[in-house]
């Protein structure tokens, strides 16, 4: 008996620290906030669900979308994991896209990218660093002249006699005059200041989907950020225009690959949001229903087969089979999901993810998932996505 016993103690502590592990990797993975876009029971994994109220479950039968719910995860319906706040909203749907196409932005201020030494008669100065000016600052107005274009900048900079500038910058959302006194540049002729500036940049990415209900195009999934100072650029308008695939650099181990487009004149949408889950604008092209997709609520996305819908020639957007290994709900921006490329006549023809493809959706179970937004560099086959959800919540943000 008392062997019984000992066994049926070790069992049921085995169960206990089970339960325990499960409700320690749930507290840790599982998201404080949920949206749903569904009307059947929130589930993760099928062993984490959510309650709110007396209720095991949530009630979607009303029409009335509700926000803000007190809800509750639990393991197996019955052990409480972590609190959360429930959001459910209508189903939402959105024509994807696939297309690549060409990114013109032009910043919001004009972007400090780098200060350098000057060479004067007593020494290398660097006259922009001994003010304050750091890279990344935003260049608003010189001696309370507004500043629009890099051009500019260089101008009033050029135009001196060694007198004492007055520059407004702005640095982490806050606004700054800095008193910047130029230098004596004999080998130049003239009085520098040291500082390097960018007002515009130019790219190409594939566009995610064209919202129907707001006219607004996503894409890209993560930022444009400055090459030289990392930072988001801000974002004063932009353009996309239709692009056509004319070359293509395959990824290897160490090197990501990349498209190589050609730009043409079709205007297909004005960009007037660069954010940390892509880039954002008013679509001017049409509406292809036969590329309608419901949109999937994050815990909709599962582990296993998916595809991408990409352009990597000349005959337009296709399909290719993908795999989603991994799922994070409280990642990073643009790494919700990690993504294997199991396709063959892709890989054949890049080698696996390459620049460009940025903002290619994910397509699972007759839905959009997600949009692919990075490659790992050291093994191409694999990247990274965002899910759709997010995306779709900001283009709703555009007026």
């Amino acid at each position: 008996m008392k062997k019984v016993i000992r066994v049926f103690t070790v069992i049921i502590a085995a169960a206990v620290s089970a339960v325990m592990a499960l409700v320690c990797v749930g507290d840790a993975l599982l998201p404080p906030e949920i949206v749903s876009y569904s009307d059947g029971d929130i589930s993760f994994g099928k062993i984490y669900g959510v309650a709110t109220g007396e209720s095991s479950q949530v009630d979607f039968r009303s029409d009335v979308p509700v926000s803000g719910v007190a809800g509750e995860i639990k393991l197996f319906g019955a052990v409480p994991v972590k609190s959360a706040d429930v959001e459910q909203l209508s189903e939402k749907k959105v024509a994807v896209s696939g297309e690549c196409f060409g990114i013109k932005l032009y910043t919001d201020g004009i972007i400090v990218v780098g200060t350098r030494d000057v060479d004067t008669p007593q020494g290398r100065v660097n006259p922009a660093n001994a003010a304050g000016i750091e890279k990344g600052d935003i260049i608003i107005s010189i001696n309370g002249v507004n500043m629009y274009s890099a051009a500019e900048v260089e101008e009033a900079f050029n135009s001196n006699n060694g007198e004492e500038y007055e520059v407004k910058i702005r640095r982490n959302g806050n606004y700054k005059t800095i008193p910047l006194t130029p230098v004596y540049s004999p080998s130049e002729g003239r009085y520098k200041v040291g500082v390097w500036v960018r007002d515009s940049t130019a790219g190409i990415g594939t566009m995610t989907f064209y919202n129907p209900e707001n006219g607004t195009l996503a894409a890209l999934g993560h930022p444009i950020t400055d090459v030289d100072t990392n930072e988001i650029m801000p974002l004063l308008n932009g353009e996309a225009v239709r692009a056509t695939v004319t070359k293509l650099y395959q990824s290897e181990e160490g090197d990501a690959g990349s498209i190589c487009c050609e730009f043409t004149n079709d205007v297909i949408g004005t960009l007037t949001e660069n954010s940390e889950w892509g880039i954002y604008g008013k679509y001017a092209g049409g509406c292809d229903e036969s590329r309608l997709y419901i949109v999937a609520s994050p815990q909709e996305v599962e582990r296993g087969a998916a595809q991408i819908l990409c352009t990597v020639d000349g005959d337009g957007p296709a399909f290719y089979d993908v795999e989603i290994t991994r799922i994070s709900y409280n990642s990073a921006s643009g790494k919700n999901l990690v993504i294997r490329v199991t396709d063959k006549n892709l890989t054949e023809k890049t080698g696996g993810i390459i620049q460009g493809m940025s903002g290619s959706p994910i397509i699972q179970n007759g839905k959009l998932v997600g949009a692919l937004t990075h490659v790992v560099v050291d093994n191409p086959g694999k990247g990274y996505g965002v899910f759709a959800e997010k995306m779709v919540a900001e283009s709703e943000k555009l007026k």
